[in-house]
């Protein structure tokens, strides 16, 4: 058995954090721990997860793992092995301000892509620059596993600081979108070898092969959507907005059957039909507030009042199962393949080398090692190279406190029609971050 492992979770009140707890523990043998730590500045919300996750310990039968909570770095990070970011600077507050600012000027409200996505970029880079820092003080040895978004971007941003940093950065969303079509079209994902490129929330599939059936299904699988709209997960069931996501999906492939797009690629192609169906005072962010946080209070006030029967409540898909597999897979080099973001250096040969793209790649003890792919067709290079130079562009706004880069990447948004629309969005965004923002001159 490889020896045990701290691991901390920076944004431990997440609602996540059960997801990412429960799939280590049925892991345990792949990835034993010998002390859990909940890192978040917000003290209540990592109160109620401790409450929650000790719970959790208690009924999977790991009393034996010590658990802390806290907020003090030094405490949270000193020799640890592992890093789970997931940390949400600003909190689902600042979350709704990024959905509902870009609906008042008719562009699309959408936490990680479009100008809220810019603008809780723009937070999230000194945060996790913050969480980087600390490990790099208090476990420098340590790997770091990101599932903070916008991925592509702040890892733009980490790079630039941190070169070498022993860090992976993790999306589940194209594992999210395999089981939501396996379960619609009967087939087994654990059987897929999925071949995909692009960049965070914003690419194409290229190939699907089925082991069993020896043969690649998206074919088929395009086929089936051009002629029946998807249902949700069981994981998503009763959410009304990921519903509306997957059904988008037949739409999309009816106008570009070649690939199999990410869902998340509705908000460039189709933002008319996407706004048509948004409630501008009704967004994503308030839906989750009334939704996963609420629940989540709930079941730390029950158990503060002394329930511990039938308390835990949560269904989170594939979420922590992936970053789990991705660690064991780290931790005991077993050369797994899943989509990692990482910089390109030729794994799309005919995109720049220094953008942070999406691909297959291998995980070991050493790292990642991207797949090498075949060179990209024009038009998924062109909306790639945009949205590359965009996020770049304010990247270099976040370091140089450039205003001027700034209107430049907000104007450069696929989902922007003019630079006034991007200056009055982007001006307005000043004002509501200014807590988080650099400030831009």
């Amino acid at each position: 058995m490889s020896k045990k492992n701290t691991i901390v979770i920076a944004g431990g009140g997440s609602t996540y954090t059960p997801g990412i707890i429960s799939a280590l523990l049925n892991h345990s043998e792949r990835f034993p721990m010998d002390e859990i730590r909940l890192y978040d500045i917000d003290e209540k919300r990592n109160d109620d997860m401790k409450l929650i996750i000790d719970l959790l310990l208690k009924e999977k039968g790991f009393v034996d793992i010590p658990l802390l909570a806290t907020k003090d770095p030094e405490e949270a990070f000193t020799g640890v092995d592992f890093v789970f970011s997931q940390i949400r600077v600003g909190g689902l507050e600042m979350r709704e301000k990024d959905e509902k600012i870009p609906l008042k000027y008719g562009l699309v409200g959408q936490e990680t892509c479009g100008l809220g996505g810019f603008a809780y970029g723009l937070r999230s880079i000194k945060g996790l620059l913050e969480v980087v820092g600390h490990v790099q003080e208090y476990a420098p040895e340590a790997w770091i596993l990101n599932y903070t978004n916008p991925e592509t971007l702040i890892s733009e941003a980490v790079r630039r600081v941190y070169p070498d940093i022993h860090m992976i950065n993790v999306c589940d969303m194209t594992i999210s979108i395999e089981e939501t079509i396996a379960e619609n079209f009967g087939y087994d994902r654990k059987n897929w070898i999925p071949t995909y490129y692009g960049l965070n929330h914003y690419g194409w599939y290229t190939e699907i092969y089925d082991k069993s059936l020896k043969r690649d299904v998206m074919p088929e699988i395009i086929e089936k959507l051009q002629e029946k709209e998807m249902g949700v997960a069981d994981f998503n069931e009763g959410d009304e907005s990921w519903a509306q996501t997957y059904k988008m999906m037949s739409t999309m492939v009816n106008y570009f059957p070649d690939n199999l797009p990410n869902n998340y690629l509705e908000y460039y192609w189709f933002p008319d039909m996407v706004l048509e169906k948004t409630d501008k005072n009704y967004t994503r962010a308030n839906q989750v507030m009334e939704g996963r946080e609420a629940n989540t209070r709930r079941m730390a006030e029950r158990i503060r009042n002394g329930e511990t029967e039938g308390v835990l409540n949560f269904n989170f898909g594939e979420h922590g199962n992936y970053i789990v597999d991705i660690a064991t897979s780290l931790l005991n080099d077993e050369h797994r393949r899943f989509m990692i973001i990482t910089p390109n250096n030729g794994a799309i040969p005919n995109v720049r080398p220094d953008a942070v793209v999406e691909v297959p790649a291998y995980i070991g003890a050493t790292g990642v090692e991207p797949v090498s792919l075949k060179p990209i067709n024009d038009f998924h290079r062109g909306m790639m190279e945009a949205q590359v130079a965009a996020e770049k562009l304010l990247v270099d706004a976040y370091f140089e406190q450039s205003y001027q880069k700034a209107l430049q990447a907000f104007t450069l948004n696929q989902t922007v029609p003019s630079a006034r629309v991007a200056k009055q969005v982007l001006d307005e965004m000043i004002v509501a971050n200014k807590e988080y923002w650099p400030e831009l001159n």
